[in-house]
This record gives structure tokens, C-alpha cells and sequence, in this order.
């Protein structure tokens, strides 16, 4: 089994920046790709962030390219999302996700393990 936690979220301006974290406990991590996902209220959850088990390959949604930055530190087991240039459309409970495939991957479907989630607050 996965254990995923994550941490980071809170209430921040518009414009601002947050540095999400998620720590995995359990046999796998460091072969895995990991994602981030977000759930604004009434929406359904969708893919923000993605990064191979070895932290060379990303990819991003569109509406985050350029503010959203994927990383992961595979000795310690965790993987960050850095948020800048914050808006209130960013506003959601961000998920961090692991798949037991080692390639990045963008849809939820291919997940297998996911975290309890970190609400983002963005106020304008």
C-alpha cells in the first residue's frame, strides 16, 4: 500500500505563490510518476501537473504552463508543486496522485494511489 500526504495550502492573494508538498510512505515512489490534480467546487477534478519517476519528463494543463513547476526529491520520498502567479480561478482542493506507471501520465483513470487532498484559497 501508498500512503500519500499533502501539505502546503492555505489562503494566499492573488498574484502570490505556494509550494505544495506531498510525502508517499510505502514499498514504491521512486519508480513512479506522480501527479498533481485540483477539484474546484461544483467541477470536476482535473489534471494540473505531471512528472516521470525520474524527474526529467513533465507536462502541465494549459491554464497553469509557465506559473506551475512539478518537482521531486526520490531520497526524501516527495514530490512539490510550486505555484506563482496565483489566481482566484486557481482555487480548489489540490490532490497529489502516484500511478504505478513510470512514464507522466494526465488523466485521473490511470492513478492508482491518491492523497487526502490541500485546500488552495486564492483571493482576489
Amino acid at each position: 500500500q501508498v500512503q500519500l500526504v499533502e501539505s502546503g495550502g492555505g489562503l494566499v492573494q492573488a498574484g502570490g505563490s505556494l509550494r505544495l508538498s506531498c510525502a508517499a510512505s510505502g514499498r514504491t515512489f521512486s519508480s513512479n510518476a506522480m501527479g498533481w490534480f485540483r477539484q474546484a467546487p461544483g467541477k470536476e477534478r482535473e489534471f494540473v501537473a505531471t512528472i516521470n519517476w525520474a524527474g526529467g519528463s513533465t507536462d502541465y494543463a494549459d491554464s497553469v504552463k509557465g506559473r506551475f513547476t512539478i518537482s521531486r526529491d526520490n531520497g526524501k520520498r516527495t514530490v512539490f508543486l510550486q505555484m506563482d502567479s496565483l489566481k482566484p480561478e486557481d482555487t480548489a482542493v489540490y490532490y497529489c496522485a502516484l500511478t504505478r506507471a513510470p512514464g507522466t501520465r494526465t488523466g485521473a483513470r490511470e492513478y492508482d494511489y491518491w492523497g487526502q487532498g490541500t485546500q488552495v484559497t486564492v483571493s482576489s
